[in-house]
């Protein structure tokens, strides 16, 4: 088996290692192209790109892969199989149609719920108590291809979309390392998706990350934790050089009323529309993410704070 593989972030490392322990022979590691990160915004590589430098294999990083020449660079392979997982790139037919046996995407959630780009936060903004990890064949369709395996992984309450990335993506490399192993053998079965039940996890839009105290505490908590760590919920407070932005990075549910935006106690008890959370971890601008404890003895938040309202 001779298998391409094309992803970017820390979610597709796992897979990518998981096949390379399996003695799969990697042609090629395609990923996106270096980007600025950090303070200095100096370009580096994306994860799954310094991850296969690390081991020795070739990386194709093209803007976009369909230009002739990278479909032309791509069929040259000679391909049996092209692995997917959050490449950040739509193929087209072209591409889907190079590998002998076709091209097979890692998809975290279970379709045909949460089909497109960010499914692990939808999914708890949504309050699903279920999410999971899927292969399936890639078609034209957005994530609409026939589904080869899956796993179920329970959605806890002090899940964030950081913990739960970080269950699922060993799962998911798992999955897909056996299903490699069965479409090698011609032993993969194929299901189509039904087309009941299908939702769309758009990407996530800067204007959602501002917390409306004035929304029921469930929707507040659930935007809190599917936000975390990035972009990060927040809120402003007021201090006397003005208002401070403040990121809510993990919440929990309480049984408390109080105005909405108002904090109830000297621990992060937020009032909402029916209900309260409590913030259990934050990050104001300039600073590191800290529990609540660390975060109130730097900047205490007192009993009866109003908090800033979202527009």
């Amino acid at each position: 088996m001779r298998l391409a593989f094309l992803g970017t972030p820390d979610f597709a490392v796992p897979t990518l290692a998981a096949l390379i322990a399996e003695g799969w022979e990697v042609a090629c590691v395609y990923s996106q192209p270096p980007a600025p990160r950090g303070r200095g915004q100096a370009l580096k590589p994306s994860p799954v790109h310094a991850f296969a430098l690390e081991r020795g294999l070739m990386v194709r990083t093209p803007v976009s892969l369909k230009a002739e020449e990278e479909i032309a660079a791509f069929r040259a392979l000679d391909l049996d199989i092209a692995v997917v997982v959050a490449f950040g790139q739509i193929l087209t037919a072209d591409i889907l149609d190079a590998p002998r046996l076709g091209c097979f995407n890692l998809h975290a959630s279970l379709l045909p719920r949460w089909r497109g780009a960010a499914p692990i936060q939808r999914a708890i903004m949504a309050g699903d108590l279920v999410t999971g990890a899927q292969v399936m064949r890639m078609t034209p369709g957005l994530d609409e291809g026939p589904v080869l395996a899956s796993a179920s992984l329970r959605i806890d309450a002090l899940d964030t979309a950081g913990t739960l990335h970080d269950r699922l993506a060993p799962v998911g490399a798992a999955l897909m390392a056996r299903t490699v192993a069965q479409v090698a053998r011609g032993q993969a079965e194929e299901t189509p998706q039904p087309d009941e039940g299908a939702t769309y996890a758009r990407k996530i839009r800067p204007s959602e990350a501002r917390i409306r105290w004035d929304r029921p505490a469930e929707r507040v908590d659930r935007q809190i934790r599917g936000l975390a760590p990035v972009p990060g919920a927040w809120f402003t407070t007021s201090t006397e050089r003005g208002p401070v932005r403040v990121k809510a990075l993990l919440s929990r549910l309480e049984d408390a009323d109080g105005e909405p935006g108002t904090a109830l106690d000297d621990s992060l008890l937020i009032a909402c529309a029916g209900g309260a959370v409590r913030i259990l971890r934050a990050q104001r601008e300039g600073r590191g993410a800290q529990d609540a404890g660390e975060f109130l003895r730097g900047f205490p938040i007192k009993a009866g704070t109003r908090l800033g309202m979202g527009g």
